[in-house]
């Protein structure tokens, strides 16, 4: 299942792309919040990775103005890798190079039609492992110094 997250910035893209996931038939929960309703991005970031690294969700997709504050956020969270992106290739090798958990996108930055090109980047491609594993648990074992 997938958890979808977001802050006021980023409802109309929020909805387009449940829609999407509606469409293709894909699991997920919603914990954004609605038209006229506020929440903070970090707030938003660690409703929806808390249960990503308790395993309740394989993935999240998490949403904010331009992304960026929303992955910050989340990245502070044990155990996720968040990306903020806004082109294809960002989104297809931050999952096969760095096994990305958490994709963030900008509802000021992406349109709909790009933002839900990019979930199914996201989503349809896997880890490659091999040498990539090694620099993903190099990126795990810096987390666990602090």
């Amino acid at each position: 299942m997938i958890g979808i997250g977001n802050d006021h910035a980023a409802v109309e893209l929020k909805l387009a792309i449940c829609e999407h996931l509606k469409e293709r038939g894909i699991e997920f929960k919603d914990y954004g919040i609605g038209e006229g309703e506020k929440i903070d991005y970090p707030d938003a970031a660690e409703m929806v990775c808390r249960d990503v690294v308790s395993g309740k969700l394989e993935k999240a997709i998490l949403l904010c103005g331009t992304g960026i504050g929303i992955s910050i956020a989340a990245n502070k969270i044990k155990g996720i890798r968040a990306c903020a992106c806004s082109d294809a290739f960002s989104a297809k090798y931050t999952r096969l190079h760095n096994d990305a958990n958490a994709l963030c996108l900008g509802g000021r930055v992406v349109g709909p039609g790009l933002a839900c090109e990019l979930v199914d980047i996201f989503l349809d491609t896997e880890f490659e492992g091999g040498r990539h594993q090694r620099r993903v648990d190099k990126i795990t074992a810096l987390e666990n110094k602090e």
